[in-house]
């Protein structure tokens, strides 16, 4: 029962009222029989909610291994009379499966058990191709940069494409795409945000005013602190490339200017400033001050309760985040968290190859282990890391915000009970990780990498960890590498290594190859395949309009927010800098 509890507490609760009321006796005896545990607890009203969450999905294939996904729970069904008689996955057995039909954690999902049932009425929630295309495409974004920077030389980014689809509601991801004024290069950022999307907000609007501020002169931060000073227009910093869909915390503005200009006042009364920074120092000292102004705005009175609550929101709430500045010097890339930076290579030969340029900071990453393990006693070394999350709650082992996992209890408490504002909305923050000893366990310092531009480094691929939960780095190459070229990618190989049956899966991926793409947007290519590709290569639309038609209570159980940004680099200024 706490299955189905779990799958009526959703949105969409009321809109079964009427439908429960109009329920006979019957119908009753029927659900009670289904859940035989229910108690002294009517749940005829619970049980129909998960039964109409599970007509939704009636019509929808989930294929693992060419099966239905459902056929591996279908020795433990429930067998009803014939108008309750079509099975569909609860929320908590679907969760775990990707819509590749793979498993994140390796294992086979024959666990599930107590699945509830679905009306077989006959009703399409197939989409077309043309509403396929226009859920994919509503978020891209493509932007040409000129070929000269006017600085005195050719731009090292020639174009790039982005694009983000959501599982959750509100979507959870943000990203962040602009060109620095007073230095030299351009910023782009993927921001996964969790426990709400507050964090990744206010990280995506602010962090790359960090990072810009932290690479400017002496001189110039001294124009901007005497334009403040002198209520003249302050010379711009940035030029953002937004899209029309993205969004900004107005009411905070003044809030964010504030604590920028007391950041560019320390550098100013810094002796060793000079110049500014160079990329590796912004950026890691850019994560960490950020970071901690998040924590700080929580913690004093601000002007009104919705500027407070949205801090409060922004600091209990967490996000990965993944930054690269590509300039005249080459790429430098941050990340915290699982978000993933992938370089597109071309050797001479015309083959293409994938080069990491982060890593992930999960359980995963033997080395990010044992230096959390490191910052704590011995005695929590088995309960730091458990069911390969963070004290058993979080998967990400860097993140922004997430101050339940960085400050003492009782300041957490403090915060949420001494706020003057109505905090009824926050409540869901109260809740205090396992075996919380010896705070902080969490923090935001970036690993930060460089990489020279080559001749044959062709484009960068930043995703969120949606991205990565459906496809390798190799696969995101190649894919992107086909888009950019038209040429899809066949490897060699020996017929005396295959049988038939082998062979005619090998026939099905390459003729899926040899498909015209569908996007002229390198990053929503990345996503279309993402979610419609079978377990032969190919694209498969009808497992395609499956992903996309999922309400949004059943989205976030089978897939995750994917955020994508593509970055071609510019030819000429890679042989011109070699």
């Amino acid at each position: 029962m706490l299955s189905t509890q779990r799958t009526l507490g959703g949105a969409g609760s009321s809109t079964f009222a009427t439908y429960c009321d109009d329920g006979t006796e019957e119908q009753k005896k029927i659900i009670r029989r289904t859940v035989p545990d229910a108690g002294v607890v009517d749940c005829f009203s619970h049980c129909i909610q998960a039964v109409m969450s599970g007509y939704l999905c009636s019509r929808l294939l989930f294929f693992t291994g060419g099966r239905h996904l459902s056929s591996f729970f279908a020795a433990s069904q429930h067998v009803l009379p014939d108008k309750l008689s079509r099975t569909c996955l609860l929320p908590s057995q679907a969760r775990s499966f990707s819509s590749r039909g793979g498993r994140s954690d390796g294992s086979s999902g024959q666990e599930g058990e107590n699945t509830l049932c679905a009306p077989r009425h006959e009703m399409d929630f197939q989409l077309s191709r043309l509403q396929i295309d226009a859920v994919l495409r509503a978020n891209e974004q493509s932007v040409r940069i000129p070929e000269f920077d006017g600085r005195g030389g050719p731009s090292p980014v020639l174009r790039f494409e982005s694009n983000q689809l959501s599982a959750n509601t509100p979507l959870e991801d943000r990203r962040s795409s602009a060109n620095c004024l007073q230095t030299r290069g351009m910023l782009f950022g993927v921001f996964d945000g969790h426990g709400g999307h507050a964090c990744a907000q206010a990280v995506s609007e602010r962090l790359p005013y960090y990072i810009a501020v932290s690479m400017m002169a002496e001189s110039v931060l001294e124009d901007l602190e005497a334009a403040m000073e002198t209520l003249r227009p302050v010379p711009p910093i940035l030029q953002w490339y937004k899209h029309h869909n993205d969004y900004n915390y107005r009411e905070s503005a003044a809030l964010y200017v504030n604590h920028l200009r007391v950041y560019w006042q320390e550098l100013l009364a810094s002796e060793e400033h000079g110049d500014g920074m160079r990329p590796t120092d912004a950026l890691s000292y850019a994560f960490q001050r950020l970071d901690t102004d998040l924590s700080l705005e929580a913690q004093v009175p601000l002007a009104n309760d919705l500027m407070r609550n949205t801090a409060i929101q922004a600091a209990f709430a967490g996000c990965t985040a993944c930054v690269a500045h590509v300039g005249p010097d080459g790429v430098h890339v941050a990340n915290a968290g699982d978000c993933r930076a992938v370089l597109g290579v071309q050797e001479d030969d015309g083959s293409w190859s994938a080069l990491p340029l982060t890593q992930d900071h999960n359980a995963t990453n033997v080395t990010e282990l044992e230096r959390i393990r490191r910052q704590h006693p011995a005695s929590e070394r088995q309960t730091i890391i458990v069911d390969d999350r963070l004290l058993g709650v979080l998967m990400p082992l860097r993140a922004f915000g997430d101050v339940r996992f960085k400050w003492s209890r009782e300041l957490q408490q403090s915060v949420l009970e001494n706020g003057d504002s109505d905090l009824e909305a926050l409540n869901l923050y109260q809740y205090a990780p396992p075996n919380y000893l010896t705070p902080p366990y969490l923090e935001a310092t970036p690993e930060v990498t460089y990489h020279r531009l080559r001749p044959q480094d062709r484009f960068l691929i930043l995703a969120s960890d949606g991205l990565w939960d459906e496809m390798n780095n190799d696969e995101a190459v190649r894919l992107v590498a086909e888009h950019l070229t038209g040429i899809h990618l066949q490897a060699p190989v020996s017929a005396s290594q295959l049988n038939l049956g082998q062979m005619q899966q090998l026939l099905l991926r390459r003729r899926a190859r040899a498909t015209p793409a569908l996007d002229l947007n390198g990053a929503t290519h990345l996503i279309r395949h993402a979610l419609g590709t079978n377990e032969y290569g190919e694209m498969d639309q009808e497992r395609l309009a499956t992903m996309l038609a999922l309400p949004s209570d059943l989205a976030r159980m089978y897939r995750d927010d994917i955020t994508v940004t593509v970055i071609y680099f510019n030819p000429n200024f890679n042989k011109t800098n070699n």
